[in-house]
Parts: structure tokens; C-alpha cells; sequence
């Protein structure tokens, strides 16, 4: 996995100019997300910073998402916009159809609530990977959800049926590369 050996704070990053030698100098995991009409621009900004955490290759921003440069995407990943490559799809099919033209063996993972879901603790995850995360409302699409290998989903045992998108992608997601890490 990954690791780069300079680490900014907060305060350093909403200042920074980043170039594109600094860019292309950060070792990437082969991880990718992919925001299926995520539509709070706090959430986009969230996942940017989730995707830095992990160095993550890339985050595909799909349909009606709205993109950087945002100012509550770029307050809210604390200019990690500008460290992350991100590409926009028309939508998340075309996202995971590209991906997967790239690089055939990509295994896709929607974090969803479904009947054909199992849990995210009974995944087993392999490299390169993408997660697929969804609308805050609506959740991941049908289509997107027919083009992934697996769903998983995480367990509720309050009244609340879902969490926040980007907290049910840092689960799965650091779940994912924990157990990746051991291998």
C-alpha cells in the first residue's frame, strides 16, 4: 500500500498550490470511487478527503453531482481536490464501464442496501478495487448496482435505515484496506 512521506494540516491545505510534479509524486492504491449522484457538496468534499486519506488513484463524480472547483467541495475536503485526480462521468455505468476498460479485473463493490447485498464484513476485497456509493436519498442506482460484482451493505439496529454516505464509505472502505494490508 501507498505512503507518502509528507503530510500537511488543515490550515496548510486550504493555502496550497499544488503542482502537478507534487501531484504525480504520491504513490496511489489501486482504489477508485465512484460517487453515483451524490448530490451534498459537504459529502463530495468529505469523500476528496476519505480519498486522500487512503491515496486513493481516483474518484469518478457522476451525473448530477456537482464538481470541483466548488467552494463547499473545496472547504469541506480541505483542498484535497487538488491532490486527488477526479474525472467526471455522465453517469456511474459509464464510470465503472471505463474503469473497467481500463483495467479489466477491477472488482466494483456498491455499498448498498439490497436483497442480493451480503455483509461488508463477508466481502472478500481484492486490488485493484472500486466502491460505488450513491444519492443520499435514493441510494445507488439499479443500473450501477447490476454492474457491480458485489454489494455490501452495513447493518442498521437503530430506526434509522442508512447512514451518511461518506461515513458507510470510510467503514467499508478502511475495512477493506485493513484487510488488504494483511494479505
Amino acid at each position: 500500500m501507498a505512503d507518502t512521506t509528507k503530510r500537511y494540516g488543515a490550515k496548510e491545505l486550504r493555502i496550497m498550490e499544488v503542482g502537478e510534479n507534487e501531484r504525480k509524486n504520491i504513490k496511489r492504491n489501486p482504489v477508485y470511487i465512484i460517487l453515483d449522484n451524490v448530490l451534498d457538496t459537504y459529502n463530495i468534499g468529505a469523500i476528496f478527503r476519505l480519498a486522500d486519506a487512503v491515496s486513493a488513484s481516483k474518484v469518478y463524480i457522476c451525473g448530477e453531482s456537482e464538481i470541483p472547483p466548488n467552494h463547499r467541495i473545496k472547504k469541506a475536503s480541505i483542498n484535497t481536490t487538488e491532490w486527488v485526480p477526479w474525472e467526471y462521468a455522465k453517469d456511474a455505468n459509464v464510470a465503472i464501464t471505463n474503469l473497467r476498460e481500463e483495467m479489466p479485473n477491477v472488482q466494483v463493490v456498491a455499498i448498498e442496501q439490497s436483497e442480493k447485498s451480503v455483509s461488508y464484513t463477508e466481502v472478500d476485497y481484492s486490488f485493484p478495487l472500486a466502491f460505488v456509493v450513491g444519492h443520499e436519498t435514493d441510494g445507488v442506482s439499479r443500473e450501477a448496482m447490476a454492474a457491480s460484482d458485489v454489494i455490501a451493505e452495513i447493518p442498521m439496529w437503530g430506526v434509522n435505515k442508512s447512514m451518511n454516505v461518506m461515513v458507510s464509505l470510510a467503514i467499508v472502505l478502511f475495512r477493506a484496506m485493513d484487510k488488504l494490508s494483511k494479505k
